[in-house]
């Protein structure tokens, strides 16, 4: 087996390409950040992974936590992103995507392609995601939605 000199290997010349994007790199340890309020829903609260700063903005992870009960929801629209996923941790959400109800539980993942037109509705009181989305700075557009959203569940 030959040993090869990593300095010798050539650099891919795709701008996308991870060799050519600097990234720092990142570990948060579970104690040194906290759930706050200010992120894209005011009925959730938000931990910031330090992604979107170790990534200078071309993708954040953060976990979404439940924070009051869920009255309207999102609302229906759509992301401008180029990639998002939800990991459910905990609990259950259920999402319209275009006319379809879809129960998202904990172990599921759902991978949103860009411009996909969702409604998130109902969750659980104890409901925690992680979504990972690119950019960091990804935009939520409002839209007229193609059907009528189910009735939450009621917190007890």
């Amino acid at each position: 087996m030959n040993a090869v000199n990593p300095t010798e290997l050539s650099t891919p010349s795709s701008p996308s390409s991870p060799s050519t994007f600097a990234t720092d790199f990142s570990h948060v340890k579970g104690e040194e950040t906290e759930f706050l309020p200010g992120g894209l829903r005011d009925f959730f609260v938000y931990k910031d992974l330090g992604v979107s700063k170790a990534t200078h903005g071309r993708v954040i992870a953060h976990i979404a936590k439940a924070n009051l009960p869920p009255t309207d929801g999102t609302g229906w629209h759509y992301h401008v992103a180029e990639f998002q996923i939800v990991y459910m941790l905990k609990g259950w959400a259920r999402f319209m995507y275009g006319d379809q109800p879809t129960l998202v539980k904990a172990g599921d993942c759902v991978h949103q392609r860009p411009g996909i037109v969702h409604y998130l509705f109902d969750y659980s009181p104890d409901m925690e995601y992680l979504e990972i989305v690119g950019p960091a700075d990804f935009g939520s557009i409002a839209v007229d939605g193609p059907c009528d959203v189910p009735s939450v569940t009621p917190w007890n």
